[in-house]
């Protein structure tokens, strides 16, 4: 038969860590303020791509 070779984890944790618990930051941004501040440069990039050499020379 086979030998059994199966690495074993502990059964309290199994490797996951919840780093919400270790550090609470003073500064809380939410996924949606994010998501749109990215669209926003974004566009700022684009629309200077277009017409910013217009202005810059």
């Amino acid at each position: 038969m086979a030998k059994d070779n199966k690495i074993r984890m502990p059964s309290g944790q199994g490797g996951l860590t919840r780093y919400y618990d270790e550090y609470k930051s003073r500064l809380e941004i939410s996924p949606m303020t994010v998501v749109v501040v990215c669209v926003a440069i974004m566009v700022i990039i684009l629309f200077l791509y277009m017409f910013g050499s217009a202005w810059i020379g």
